[in-house]
């Protein structure tokens, strides 16, 4: 089966199955929270656009290596500010979220040259996670660490080193900080705000969209980290700064994020 074959028809039967579980009514309420203005209709179209994007991203991480091999279904784009930061090469801190195929942020950012080192969310049953450790792992040759307190020294050492660290940061951190997302305070991870301004380090935001089954569009932003005496609110401001560079490209696109998650709850 070819890779837009096989892309198609996973989105086809994620759309078709899953509004049958439970996380399609969570969905739901977070786009009815997100959008007041938007009719039940109009949110549960995004949500089918949503599974589509899905199970497209399913089928597709079983070809991350045919993909690497065609850069041609990769276009990256970036504000000036965001491309200088990025062609330094003198340590990076980059963030995205579950939007299009977020796997190929990796295969993007190695055509740039950039070594990185990410963290995964590793899954009970050993087989299984090894399986999809196995799929990412080349894509990141400074480390792919799962979530821990092992991860945070490791992705300290890699940009300590001039390299760069990737981490998914639009997910809900029961400890983090609360910052605002469409309106209401959602629980986010400040370690990238962190570590961009401990080490000085320019932190730069990617979004991955779907323009078909097998080819991308890659834009980068830059994010804006504080240097006051006040550690503590910089680090509060860079996170919600990061956040509100999500809101505004999940507002371009909603069909293509992940709603499914407990992002504020």
């Amino acid at each position: 089966m070819t890779l837009e074959t096989a892309s198609r028809f996973s989105a086809w039967l994620w759309r078709l199955l899953a509004p049958k579980l439970y996380r399609h009514k969570r969905a739901m309420t977070h786009l009815a929270l997100a959008f007041p203005e938007k009719s039940e209709a109009e949110c549960r179209a995004i949500a089918l656009d949503m599974w589509s994007t899905l199970g497209a991203t399913f089928a597709e991480s079983f070809h991350l290596d045919r993909i690497a091999r065609e850069p041609e279904r990769m276009t990256l784009t970036a504000s000036d500010a965001a491309a200088k930061a990025m062609s330094s090469h003198h340590g990076l801190v980059m963030v995205s979220l579950h939007m299009g195929n977020w796997e190929i942020n990796a295969l993007a950012a190695r055509q740039q040259g950039l070594r990185l080192a990410g963290v995964y969310q590793r899954i009970k049953n050993p087989l299984v996670d090894e399986m999809i450790r196995a799929l990412r792992v080349d894509y990141y040759p400074k480390g792919l660490f799962s979530k821990g307190h092992e991860a945070v020294k490791g992705l300290m050492r890699v940009v300590s080193e001039g390299e760069t660290v990737a981490l998914l940061a639009d997910v809900r951190e029961g400890r983090g900080l609360a910052v605002p997302f469409f309106g209401r305070p959602a629980p986010s991870n400040p370690f990238p705000a962190l570590l961009a301004r401990g080490r000085k380090l320019p932190l730069v935001a990617a979004r991955v969209l779907r323009q078909s089954p097998g080819h991308y569009t890659i834009h980068c932003e830059l994010i804006e980290v504080p240097q006051t005496d006040n550690r503590e609110a910089d680090i509060l401001a860079a996170t919600a700064n990061i956040q509100a560079q999500f809101e505004t490209w999940v507002r371009e696109t909603p069909g293509q994020w992940m709603w499914g998650h407990r992002r504020w709850g």
